[in-house]
Parts: structure tokens; sequence; C-alpha cells
């Protein structure tokens, strides 16, 4: 009589990401390309004033929807200097942590993919805005940031290098340093 040992395989962790899991994803893309496309959205209140709640309950990913065990509550707000209540982080902060937390979560991954470990990874983000483009007082000026720059410190036997184009793999990167098009529609009731 001969006996079977059913031997499971421990996930592969590394800078808290499951690896196994990771390329058992890629090639399930590979296989099926319609996986990979996804579908982000939010919706917006405005509470008067400088305030605005946007709410996130979920995405539509793997070609399914994918709910949110807790829908997100994000509080958009302006510091009194910009006539506001500074109930929350104003967008253009806002957008400074997404830019902030991508990067920091894609090169975290991609460099679990690569087996390079990493301990720590701190960053300092800042970004100049001349308010009279928003303000419409000279149009040549851009409404928005004119550059950010972004500092981070990288725990990490890798080269500053590699870290630096393993981080470029952000999708909110992608979005802010390259033009893409926004559809906006007004309607009103």
């Amino acid at each position: 009589m001969t006996t079977q040992s059913t031997k499971t395989t421990e996930p592969v962790i590394r800078n808290g990401v499951n690896v196994t899991a990771l390329f058992e994803t890629i090639d399930a893309v590979k296989q099926d390309p319609a996986i990979a496309e996804f579908r982000f959205g939010a919706t917006n209140r405005w509470l008067g004033g400088d305030r605005n709640l946007t709410t996130v309950t979920g995405f539509y990913g793997a070609k399914q929807a994918q709910p949110h065990a807790t829908p997100f509550e994000l509080e958009c707000g302006e510091p009194p200097v910009l006539l506001g209540e500074d109930r929350g982080a104003n967008p253009v902060e806002h957008l400074l942590n997404a830019l902030a937390g991508c990067l920091t979560t894609t090169m975290a991954y991609h460099a679990a993919a690569r087996g390079i470990d990493i301990g720590a990874i701190d960053s300092e983000l800042e970004g100049d805005l001349d308010l009279r483009g928003f303000l419409g007082i000279l149009k040549d000026v851009r409404k928005g940031y004119r550059e950010v720059r972004v500092k981070m410190r990288v725990q990490s036997d890798a080269s500053p290098k590699l870290l630096r184009e393993l981080a470029q793999y952000s999708p909110v990167y992608d979005v802010v340093s390259n033009s893409l098009p926004v559809q906006v529609s007004i309607e009103t009731y």
C-alpha cells in the first residue's frame, strides 16, 4: 500500500505582497486579457462652501463588479487662506496623496515580483501652483500644478535607479505626468 502525501505550498510573501498570487494573476491576464480591464469610479456631493464629499463603493475588474467591504468617504475642503473651513485636505492635496500611495504600492509590488526586499518607504511630495490660473487672472498661467517633486527614501539593497524605474509603473504617475482626455458633462436639475 502506498500513501500519497498532500503537500501544500505556502505562498511566497515579499514586502507584504503575496508574490505567488501576483504571478498567478499575471498568468491569468496573459491567458485572458479581458481580466485586465478595470473601471474605477466615485460619486461626489457638494456640502456647501468649500466642502464636498466623495464616496467610493467599488469598481469593475477581473470581468465583474468588485464592491468594497465598506464604502470609503473622502472629504475635500480648503484652508482658511483659500476661504475654507479647513475640514479636509483640498483636491490638489488629495492628488499628492494619490500619487504618493500609488508610487509606493507600485514600487513595493514590482520589487516583490523581482525578488527585491524593501524594509521601508517614506516620501515627501510638494507641488507648485499659481492661483492666478485658477482665478482666471492670467490666461497663460496653468490652473494646476506646474511641477510636482517627489522625494522617496527606500530601505533596500536595490539601486535608486532601479527603484525609480519600478515606481514609474504607477498608474497615477502615468496620469499626472502624461496628458489624458477628461470628458466633463453638465446636467441641470
